[in-house]
């Protein structure tokens, strides 16, 4: 490691032992001095609305909202409609999954199962002859695949004790060990046979202008073309994609796995979006709303459906009624399938009573009713856990949900009603007769949830936490449960309240909220100004962090509270990616450090000293305590810290490394 890059991490350490755990903890340090310079003047309303409203202000957001007027930006930002957001789209333009309908994914980059179909020939090729090439060459994975399972069973099959002679037996014939070994060898034998291919045809590859280079793979035979896909990595990869437009570039990485082109392609949009989108509310509701209607990516079918239940059933509904949100993600098939509602049975319904168990084909709903999601709505959607349900409302709900399933994949994969699969009689829930009615049970069902006072509060006070504070003042979450009531759920109108509140401009609350990994990453990229080519390394940096993107498992969805973010090795984990996004270093994202200076600025300044100041302006508007300004500027001391070039007569301060530890300061990491 060179010397300078292990004293910037020393310095790292240093400046996370001396301060961030500790601040964390202890929250601010609360004096009559740091009162008084917190009075939330028009600059620091500004600061404070921006760091609450939006994923973090971009250089020149405070001064334009502050010309504007904090007022008047809030409540454009609460009418999204009204902002053009053209850039971000152009930059979503080349992700084509995301205005794919869910059959039109499957088609385009087909998942194992499509695969295992065509090659046990119960379905057929595209005609298209770039996705007949991805299909091919996915078939020929496949077919790798089974190879050497075929090997490793062979590899297990009983020996015959001959001491002289050991032969291994299968299926009436036997093999002797020495060409068992050798079929053992194979594997390793072939991979290096494709590594020798994939360097030579890498090379002849990169010699080509970008469409003749795609028509060369597109021709290459289904072997060669996976060898290519899954021995050229890194920078030979990069390289292969240079030139191609966004669709070749999709090709390309289908070739290898066309599942992770749709998984990718939604990760990277969610990123991008809150980075570059001007409707920043609009964003920052969006990952609320889909963290607080949880649906896990990894779980089979739901890395095809979940792009369209964050389209269709989330984003229409972010700042709408709650309980047209309610409905849109009960119907929604990615919801269905996470929590399994799509198998549930009615006990006396007409599939239960009819079709014995026995005689149901394989892949066929089991006979059963499934509680998951009856529990889930009313814990984790809309009650709360504290909502004074039963058992017996859990069953009551899950009976009414029964018959709302999803149409087989070849036909869209799309929410229907089977009335087959539904329990008949009437249902009590929370002491409300719910009459016999088909689907419409279920309508009843989540019209008495979303207007429940319970609900209302549950969710008033999820608002708060994100918002305002991890413990938010019990007065301002009744008077936004009222709000919710009178209003009939709309979400908007509860923000507004938040926003109007005395509470949420309170001098106590003012960048005391401690930022998750996801808002840490793309605040930081969005302060340093940082232009993202490529979101995927971000991706990998969340994913390190412990905030994959629709990552989390449980329906819970990650916690908006500090105490579940903040240990040493997490902050450290943070410093060390501001610290190299500062440098330039994050694979796919372009920084300039020295543009992190005004525009008025005649020069860089000359010392790290001044450089060190007119950061701290820049990147936290002057809000940095004594302890973090000294320890910093301790560390600046050290010329192999602060200046950039030490052979350098100039000897020009090292501006990276300065922003690294100012977007590491527990400053910049709350909000």
């Amino acid at each position: 490691m060179p010397l300078r890059r292990s004293r910037l991490l020393v310095a790292v350490a240093l400046l996370a032992a001396v301060g961030l755990t500790t601040q964390f903890a202890l929250g601010r340090r609360k004096d009559k001095a740091a009162d008084a310079a917190l009075r939330m003047d028009q600059q620091r309303r500004a600061v404070h609305a921006l760091n609450r409203l939006t994923f973090g202000p971009r250089p020149g957001d405070v001064e334009r909202v502050t010309a504007m007027g904090v007022d008047k930006w809030i409540d454009l930002e609460l009418h999204p409609d009204k902002i053009d957001d053209s850039a971000l789209e152009a930059r979503l333009a080349p992700f084509r999954t995301l205005r794919m309908g869910t059959s039109e994914m499957v088609e385009n980059f087909p998942p194992n199962q499509l695969i295992k179909q065509i090659a046990d020939g119960k379905a057929s090729l595209p005609q298209d002859p770039t996705q007949r090439a991805v299909y091919e060459t996915q078939l020929q994975r496949y077919a790798d695949k089974q190879e050497r399972k075929n090997s490793e069973e062979a590899a297990k099959t009983v020996r015959v004790s001959d001491e002289q002679n050991p032969i291994a037996c299968r299926d009436g014939g036997c093999l002797a060990s020495g060409d068992s070994a050798q079929a053992n060898d194979r594997d390793p034998m072939r991979r290096r046979e494709e590594r020798r291919f994939a360097i030579l045809k890498t090379q002849e590859l990169l010699d080509l202008p970008a469409d003749e280079r795609m028509k060369e793979i597109l021709q290459m035979s289904p072997e060669d073309r996976r060898a290519l896909a899954a021995t050229t990595k890194g920078a030979k990869a990069e390289a292969l994609l240079e030139g191609m437009s966004a669709q070749q570039k999709e090709t390309m990485l289908a070739l290898k796995n066309p599942e992770q082109v749709v998984v990718d392609e939604l990760m990277q949009a969610k990123l991008l979006r809150a980075i570059y989108s001007e409707r920043q509310l609009d964003e920052v509701m969006t990952d609320f709303w889909i963290n607080h209607f949880n649906v896990f990516i990894n779980k089979g079918a739901d890395r095809y459906l979940l792009t369209s239940y964050e389209r269709d059933a989330i984003r229409p509904h972010v700042l709408g009624k709650f309980e047209d949100l309610l409905v849109a993600t009960a119907k929604s098939p990615a919801m269905m399938f996470y929590l399994d509602n799509w198998l549930s049975v009615g006990p006396d319904s007409e599939i239960a009573l009819r079709v014995a168990p026995q005689k149901r084909g394989k892949g066929k709903p089991a006979s059963g009713l499934n509680e998951n999601y009856g529990r889930e709505l009313m814990e984790l959607h809309t009650l709360s856990v504290t909502g004074g349900y039963t058992q017996k409302d859990v069953t009551e709900v899950a009976q009414v949900f029964t018959g709302w399933t999803l149409d087989p994949p070849k036909k869209g994969g799309g929410f229907r009603f089977e009335p087959r699969m539904h329990e008949p009689g009437d249902k009590i829930v929370l002491g409300h007769r719910i009459q016999e009615n088909g689907e419409n049970e279920g309508l009843e069902v989540l019209h008495l949830l979303a207007h429940n006072p319970k609900t209302a509060h549950f969710i008033s006070q999820k608002l708060a936490m994100r918002f305002v504070s991890d413990n938010p003042p019990p007065a301002l979450v009744e008077r936004m449960t009222e709000t919710f009531l009178k209003k009939d759920g709309d979400i908007r109108e509860v923000l507004r309240a938040m926003f109007q509140s005395p509470e949420f401009w309170s001098p106590d609350i003012y960048r005391a909220k401690v930022k998750t990994p996801l808002e840490f990453v793309v605040s930081a990229v969005r302060a340093s100004g940082a232009e993202v080519e490529d979101a995927r390394a971000l991706v990998g940096t969340l994913n390190n962090m412990g905030m994959a993107p629709y990552g989390m498992m449980p329906p819970t969805g990650y916690s908006m509270k500090a105490a579940t973010w903040v240990n040493s090795s997490a902050l450290l984990g943070r410093m060390n990616f501001a610290l190299g996004l500062a440098a330039g270093r994050v694979r796919g994202v372009r920084m300039d450090a020295v543009g992190l200076f005004p525009a008025a600025a005649a020069e860089t300044p000359s010392d790290a000293q001044q450089a060190l100041a007119v950061l701290e302006n820049s990147l936290l508007s002057g809000d940095i305590s004594r302890q973090t300004h000294d320890t910093i500027r301790k560390q600046l001391e050290d010329p192999t810290i602060s200046q950039r070039r030490l052979d350098d007569p100039k000897r020009p301060p090292n501006v990276a490394a300065i922003a690294g530890l100012l977007l590491g300061s527990p400053e910049f990491q709350r909000r």
